[in-house]
């Protein structure tokens, strides 16, 4: 089943409160909480700041209103129409913002490339004049597509084009607290007020909680400080506009009643939730083994065996260990919570319950796992493989009898020089800058990691030698141009590489020995070049 759209959410979300306007029933309040969150979880995908807020605030009163009790509904005339209000401004900036959002475009050439990397976004920076590294700030982004204006202080903006996000510069380079006055917080404000869909960012503040939350007041979204400056903010940036589609979970449901099945199953569908139910815990090895689900929600009292003993059962079983397990139960002892969780459990829920709850909790409990082990696969810093698990995914390709590996070693040049001469902050931002080149050059299906350092490894399949050879020529030479910000201006580095092909070599680990030697010959030979390696 694909992902919902935000049109599915947006109709949803207009019939069932008409519904309720109507008809006042406790079923269709609950509908309508239903697709009002899930159209909130649909805008914050699309990273839409404004229209998120606008989304929780009216979500946050609607809870408000949603209890399990069916006499609560319909509400009073005074709370339906402060509601109804909410949802018409609600549809009304939403239908604003898709009007001013700009046709797509990657930057990336290869047209076989299926994912959209960075969008021709415009991009407003309020600033002081003659900054440095104001300025180098937007020929960098320039660089990854965004079109940027600068803005002085204290001049008013243009009207007509909302801009994707507004970038606030002290009114010193230096970031000091003084630049986080009244005069400054009022123009974000009113920046806030004409700009309400866009992403606002500070950039420069101190490590004051007073001054962050005073920017957050005002209507920041992203306070960065002084000693994060471009390294965080472009990769909050780049972030914003990697939309990625809703990954599909899968929860397998136990539970001996088929009312509460029933109810679990539209709650969770309705979020784009996968189910799979079985009555009786005895099965579930074998539903585990089949279904491989993402998350358990467990009921607590079934017949045959408890929920408690079924959990103890799979923290038994190596492969499912770590697998998230939800209590769903009408048990109201706190002891027997706790025990429960002891053994095995990670969150406990009591029925009745609230439907737009329970899949949050499902989902967030699913996205931290996740989460937990892609950290464990990739790269801190520049968010690619580490270097375990790009050489893991090559030793699985070579094992699967893949044809066509070519393999790649990457090395910064001169990489020592730029971290004693700019500090290690800039030298991050390199590193990333070429992470972010890199993965938006190649293809998604390439192993693209960081190897250590400010070494990379690239590996493709299906692919002629000639033709890896330039490709990574081309990203070389981009390399070469991009600009790399720092308080006086900007700075370009290059990188060398070598690339052996896997017709020369029988394993994933001769073939990296292979690269690396042409890698370290190109770094001989003069450096800012690719050489291949010399067959075996």
């Amino acid at each position: 089943m694909k992902p919902k759209s935000l049109d599915f959410w947006l109709d949803s979300l207009r019939s069932h409160w008409d519904s309720y306007l109507v008809r006042g029933t406790h079923e269709d309040f609950s509908d309508f909480a239903i697709a009002l969150n899930g159209l909130t979880e649909h805008i914050n995908r699309l990273r839409l700041p404004g229209l998120g807020r606008q989304c929780a605030g009216l979500e946050a009163d609607v809870l408000q209103h949603f209890t399990p009790r069916v006499e609560d509904h319909p509400l009073g005339k005074t709370i339906a129409r402060a509601l109804n209000r909410q949802v018409e401004s609600l549809l009304d900036a939403i239908a604003l913002a898709r009007k001013q959002d700009p046709a797509a475009k990657s930057i990336a050439y290869d047209p076989t490339r299926t994912v959209e990397w960075v969008k021709p976004r415009s991009v407003w920076m309020v600033a002081p004049k003659n900054s440095k590294w104001a300025a180098g700030l937007a020929e960098q982004l320039a660089f990854y597509g965004f079109r940027v204006h600068k803005h002085r202080w204290g001049v008013a903006l243009p009207e007509g084009e909302t801009p994707f996000a507004v970038i606030f510069l002290p009114a010193s380079d230096s970031g000091t607290a003084d630049n986080v006055g009244r005069v400054c917080l009022e123009q974000v404000a009113r920046v806030r007020e004409r700009c309400p869909i866009s992403q606002l960012f500070y950039v420069g503040v101190t490590r004051s909680l007073d001054s962050m939350v005073a920017l957050m007041r005002a209507g920041i979204d992203i306070t960065v400080q002084s000693d994060e400056k471009m390294a965080a903010l472009l990769s909050r940036i780049l972030d914003m506009v990697q939309v990625r589609e809703q990954e599909r979970y899968r929860v397998l449901i136990v539970e001996d009643s088929k009312v509460a099945v029933a109810q679990i199953r539209k709650a969770l569908t309705n979020h784009g939730i996968d189910t799979h139910a079985i009555s009786s815990p005895t099965t579930i090895l074998d539903a585990m083994d089949q279904y491989h689900p993402d998350l358990v929600l467990m009921d607590m009292h079934m017949p045959t065996c408890n929920g408690v003993e079924a959990t103890r059962v799979l923290r038994q079983v190596p492969n499912y260990q770590a697998t998230p397990i939800v209590y769903l139960s009408a048990e109201t002892s706190v002891g027997l919570q706790v025990e429960a969780l002891r053994l095995g459990g990670d969150q406990f829920l009591t029925k009745p319950f609230n439907p737009v709850l329970l899949a949050a909790t499902l989902k967030t409990t699913i996205e931290r796992h996740h989460e937990m082990r892609r950290a464990s696969r990739h790269d801190g810093l520049t968010g690619l493989l580490n270097h375990t698990a790009a050489k893991t995914e090559l030793d699985a390709w070579i094992a699967s009898d893949a044809t066509g590996v070519c393999v790649a070693m990457i090395d910064i040049d001169h990489f020592k020089v730029i971290n004693d001469t700019y500090g290690h902050p800039v030298g991050d931002q390199v590193i990333r800058s070429l992470g972010w080149l890199l993965k938006g050059r190649l293809r998604v299906t390439d192993i693209v990691g960081r190897y250590g350092g400010e070494e990379f490894i690239v590996a493709a399949r299906d692919t002629k030698v000639e033709e890896m050879r330039s490709v990574l020529d081309r990203i070389r030479s981009a390399f070469a141009t991009l600009p790399h910000a720092h308080p006086s201006g900007v700075l370009r580095g290059t990188f060398s590489a070598g690339l052996a092909a896997q017709v020369h070599y029988a394993s994933g680990t001769a073939l990296i020995a292979a690269a690396d030697e042409a890698l370290l010959r190109a770094k001989r030979e003069g450096r800012n070049r690719l050489l291949l390696a010399e067959a075996a």
